[in-house]
């Protein structure tokens, strides 16, 4: 199960309400005040490989897909 979304399994506990609290309980991702968890893509929810620079927010791999259509250009 990835960190992104950890309700996947709400689907399949939602019959059992004991279960569903106590994994509720046990499973939901805590609030983070600071450090790497904090800040997410803006496009895809990734927390790694995350680009602040120039208020951007969006991780490397969307920042690959969206380079030219927010103006970058690639010098080789």
């Amino acid at each position: 199960m990835s960190y992104s979304n950890y309700q996947k399994v709400f689907k399949q506990l939602k019959v059992r309400a004991e279960k569903l609290k106590k994994y509720i309980k046990h499973n939901a991702p805590k609030e983070r005040s600071c450090g790497i968890s904090k800040k997410r893509c803006r496009r895809c929810g990734r927390i790694r490989g995350h680009i602040d620079k120039y208020s951007l927010n969006i991780c490397r791999q969307c920042f690959r897909e969206t380079a030219k259509d927010i103006g970058f250009k690639k010098y080789n």
